[in-house]
């Protein structure tokens, strides 16, 4: 199995709502970095598995649209606290609809808050 992986780093807003978390009741920025690994068994004809290119270009689409933002403000936030959890599901489905070569079998996102935790979302492709 073949695995590509991509990171970009961003920043971004938030505030936790639902319990009492303090200080991250209130706004607050973090630095994220997003880690993008697809992998799948066959490579294409010029031994790709996915052009690096073109998945920057998803990559840095999708957070063109998250960074500097306020995540509770995003519709795909609404209801929903704004942990990197939900964080991580949100940009791996909103990136597998973009990703359309049959050779990918699986998409993960992993979602780096500043220097201490992260979460993942794995998709079948």
């Amino acid at each position: 199995m073949y695995t590509l992986s991509i990171q970009q780093e961003f920043e971004a807003q938030h505030f936790l709502i639902g319990g009492d978390w303090g200080e991250e009741n209130e706004l607050h920025s973090h630095q994220y970095t997003m880690e993008v690994r697809v992998s799948g068994s066959e490579l294409d004809e010029h031994g790709f598995l996915l052009d690096i290119v073109d998945l920057t270009s998803h990559i840095d689409a999708l957070v063109l649209r998250v960074a500097n933002q306020v995540l509770n403000e995003l519709t795909e936030f609404e209801g929903l606290n704004p942990s990197i959890e939900h964080f991580a599901r949100i940009l791996a489905t909103e990136l597998a609809s973009h990703l359309d070569q049959p050779n990918l079998k699986r998409l993960w996102v992993i979602v780096y808050e500043d220097e201490i935790g992260w979460a993942s979302y794995e998709l079948e492709l």
